[in-house]
């Protein structure tokens, strides 16, 4: 009986933790499609948060967070704003979100209920990963024409308490040039781990931006970014776990 109980408790908290907090999987989007807010909803939900939106239909512009499912990695400029650079979601999933600082508030991810949070995926998306790369019309090439340009572009993730206290900062890298050896210089294209436990018991996470490539109004970088599956921190799924094993025996 104990080795069955640790089976189920393992089995249930591998489960749980390929769930997510929010794994995008649970919103309903047509093939190659998105959505940006253009209902006036103000966000959307998904597993155990809320994701927030700005949609101003003056000028059928957003920031906030947007839901995407859409694959292709060849899109440069604008025209990519809704594309993840990884080609999809994570782990071969289909839906993400997609991230965008805009003019009004910056992006929220609110849980239902105050918790740890284990971490996030991160990656580029294809507006500002090709910005990146090559430049445009607004921004440099990372690296400039030498590619000894000491260039980056910061993801910061700010947890806030129930009060709305702030309880500690995470930085991600979604590029990186300053390393000495300009081999080691990287613009992130797939998804990557951000590791959120530093920020301990959140109710919420800000999401802001910034770049090397900047001027006296702000960033030249294209202000996006992609997350994908938010783990819920490993002793919650123990513990529901246990609970579950229990509420088993009982009956």
């Amino acid at each position: 009986m104990r080795r069955l109980c640790v089976v189920l408790i393992l089995g249930f908290c591998g489960f749980v933790k390929a769930q997510g907090i929010s794994n995008f999987e649970d919103l309903t989007l047509q093939t190659g499609t998105y959505w940006n807010g253009s209902d006036g909803s103000g966000g959307f939900a998904s597993g155990s948060a809320w994701f927030s939106n700005n949609y101003d239909t003056t000028y059928g512009s957003w920031d906030g967070f947007a839901c995407s499912n859409i694959t292709g990695t060849a899109t440069p400029g604008f025209s990519g704003q809704y594309n993840a650079i990884a080609g999809g979601g994570q782990g071969g999933s289909a839906n993400y979100a997609i991230g965008y600082v805009g003019w009004t508030e910056p992006p929220k991810m609110v849980l239902d209920e105050p918790g740890i949070v284990s971490g996030l995926f991160v990656t580029n998306n294809n507006y500002a990963y090709y910005s990146m790369l090559s430049g445009d019309s607004f921004a440099k090439p990372f690296g400039g024409t030498s590619g000894n340009d000491a260039d980056w572009f910061l993801l910061t993730m700010t947890g806030k308490d129930a009060t709305g206290a702030v309880t500690g900062t995470v930085d991600f890298y979604l590029a990186d040039f300053r390393f000495a050896d300009n081999q080691l210089d990287y613009i992130v294209n797939n998804w990557r781990f951000a590791d959120l436990t530093p920020l301990g018991v959140v109710k919420s996470i800000e999401f802001s931006l910034t770049s090397s490539d900047s001027a006296s109004w702000g960033m030249n970088t294209p202000a996006y970014f992609a997350i994908d599956t938010v783990v819920p921190e490993p002793a919650t799924l123990i513990l529901l776990g246990i609970g579950a094993v229990i509420i088993r025996k009982k009956r």
